[in-house]
C-alpha cells in the first residue's frame, strides 16, 4: 500500500526501506527476484543454477554488480575459447598491477595525511588527491580482476569504470563511476519511482532518494549519508540546468578540473571518520585551519621521490584517454607478454608490502 501511495513498484520501495539489508539480501538475489517478477528473465530450472549465480565468486564481494538477466543464458551454457581465456588473463594482470603499483602506493600517502592532526594546505591537498587516486585504482583493479576471472570461466561481466576522472560534470561522473551500481539504482529504483517522467519536484526527490540510498549502502555512518546527499545536490542543480554543470561553457579542460575538485571534496567526506574530521580537512585545504608543527615531518614523508613518481603515474593513468579495459578488448602475443611481465613485477612487489585489502571489502 505504501508503494502504491508513492506510485512506484513494490520492489523499488523495498530497496528504499531496506537499504542496509541489501548487504544481506544481495544485489544478485534482488536482481533475480525483480527480473523474474518483471518477466525480463526466465526463472531458474534448478537451485544449483541460482546458487551459482548468487555465489559467483569473481564479483561476489565488491562488484561489478552482475544482473541475473545478463548472465542467465551463460549460467546454463557457456562457450569457452582460448581468446576469451587470454583476454581474461590480461584483465586480471592489469587489475593486479593497478592494485599493487598504484592503489597501494598512493594509499600510503592518503593514510598518513588523514591520520595527521593538522596537515597544512599543500599536504592536505596532496593527501586528498592521493585518496582520490587510491579509491579509483583500488576499485578499478578489483573490477578488472573480476572481469578477467569471469572471462576465464566463460562469463561476460559488464564494464564498471570508464574514465570517471575525465568527466565534465557530476552527472557525467556518475555515468562513468561504478557503472554497474549506478545502472542498478537507475533501473531498479529511480525509474520505478517515476524517473524523469514525473513533475519536476518529484523528479528531484527521486534523485535525492537514489543518492541517499547510495550513501547508506556504503555504510552506517553519517559521512556516507552526507556524501550521497552532497552528490545529490550537484546532480539536482545540473538537472535543473538541462543536465549541464554551471561551468559547461568553459573549455573542456576547465570543466574536467572543476568537476574533479567537486569530486575531490566529496572523497574527503567519504574518507573521513566523522563529519567533524571532514570539515577540519576542508578547512585545512582552504587554508582556514591550524597547522601542526609536525607538518614539516609529514611533508618529508609524503613528498619523497618514490611518492611523487607514483602520484604522477596515478594522475597520468587517471586522466589518460586510453583505458586498460579498452586495451584488453583485443589480444595479441605482444600484449600478452607485456601483461605477464607486469604481473611478475607486481607479484615481486607484493612481497615487499604489508597486508592491504581492497577498500570496497568494507562496504
Amino acid at each position: 500500500d505504501f508503494a502504491t501511495m508513492l506510485g512506484c513498484e513494490p520492489f523499488s520501495i523495498m530497496t528504499v526501506l531496506l537499504p542496509v539489508g541489501i548487504s544481506f539480501y544481495s544485489f544478485q538475489s534482488m536482481s533475480y527476484a525483480i527480473d523474474v517478477w518483471r518477466g525480463t528473465a526466465p526463472p531458474v530450472k534448478n537451485f544449483a543454477t541460482f546458487a551459482c549465480y548468487v555465489a559467483l565468486f569473481p564479483q561476489l564481494v565488491a562488484g561489478p554488480i552482475v544482473r541475473y538477466n545478463t548472465v542467465a543464458e551463460e549460467l546454463e551454457t557457456r562457450t569457452h575459447t582460448l581468446e576469451n581465456f587470454v583476454r581474461g588473463i590480461g584483465f586480471f594482470c592489469f587489475g593486479f598491477v593497478e592494485k599493487i603499483f598504484l592503489a597501494n602506493q598512493v594509499g600510503i600517502i592518503a593514510d598518513r595525511v588523514f591520520a595527521a592532526d593538522a596537515p597544512g594546505v599543500i599536504n592536505s591537498w596532496w593527501g586528498s588527491l592521493a585518496y582520490m587516486f587510491q579509491i579509483y585504482f583500488d576499485f578499478s583493479a578489483y573490477s578488472n580482476m573480476a572481469i578477467g576471472l569471469g572471462l576465464m570461466l566463460g562469463f561476460h561481466f559488464p564494464r564498471n569504470f570508464n574514465g570517471p576522472y575525465r568527466s565534465v560534470s557530476i552527472t557525467d561522473f556518475w555515468k562513468r563511476w561504478h557503472i554497474s551500481l549506478t545502472s542498478w539504482f537507475r533501473d531498479y529504483l529511480y525509474i520505478p519511482l517515476g524517473g524523469n517522467r514525473v513533475p519536476t519536484g518529484r523528479m528531484y526527490f527521486n534523485l535525492f532518494l537514489v543518492m541517499f540510498v547510495s550513501g547508506v549502502w556504503h555504510g552506517a555512518n553519517w559521512t556516507f549519508v552526507c556524501w550521497g546527499l552532497y552528490h545529490a545536490f550537484f546532480m539536482i542543480v545540473e538537472r535543473a540546468n538541462n543536465k549541464n554543470a554551471w561551468y559547461y561553457k568553459a573549455p573542456k579542460v576547465l570543466q574536467i578540473l572543476f568537476t574533479q575538485v567537486i569530486v575531490l571534496f566529496g572523497w574527503v567526506l567519504f574518507r573521513a571518520d566523522s563529519i567533524g574530521d571532514a570539515v577540519r580537512m576542508w578547512k585545512n585545504m582552504l587554508g582556514l585551519g591550524a597547522t601542526a608543527a609536525s607538518d614539516v615531518i609529514l611533508s618529508a614523508e609524503i613528498f619523497t621521490p618514490t611518492c611523487v613518481v607514483f602520484m604522477a603515474l596515478a594522475g597520468l593513468f587517471s586522466f589518460w584517454k586510453y583505458r586498460s579495459y579498452d586495451w584488453c578488448i583485443e589480444v595479441s602475443f605482444k600484449k600478452s607478454l607485456f601483461a605477464l611481465a607486469l604481473f611478475v613485477l607486481a607479484t615481486l612487489a607484493l612481497f615487499t608490502q604489508s597486508y592491504n585489502p581492497f577498500l570496497y571489502f568494507q562496504f
